[in-house]
């Protein structure tokens, strides 16, 4: 299984703590897709920059890359147009507690 990352963009700087209510909503959605998605093994971990860029940062795993963007495009924030994303290939060469 060949391992993405997707950095997610939000619309503006100090975006966490800028949300409006429509939006807190969607990334509520989308947060509770990455729960499911880490439960079911696909999700190797995701998370936001602190600061006043909060870029979003997904690491999973998937089989091909139009799998990857699948995954990326069904993502709430992306889907509705909340973010903008930015898909690579990736590979996690050390990872505690990962041989």
């Amino acid at each position: 299984m060949a391992e993405w990352i997707y950095f997610i963009h939000p619309p503006r700087e100090d975006f966490a703590a800028t949300m409006t209510a429509e939006e807190e909503a969607v990334w509520q959605e989308h947060f509770a897709r990455f729960q499911r998605l880490h439960a079911e093994g696909v999700l190797v971990l995701a998370g936001p920059t602190l600061g006043r860029v909060n870029t979003g940062i997904t690491v999973f795993e998937a089989p091909d890359e139009a799998a990857a963007q699948r995954i990326m495009d069904e993502d709430p924030v992306i889907a509705g147009g909340y973010a903008r994303a930015e898909l690579r290939p990736f590979r996690v060469s050390l990872l505690r507690g990962r041989e």
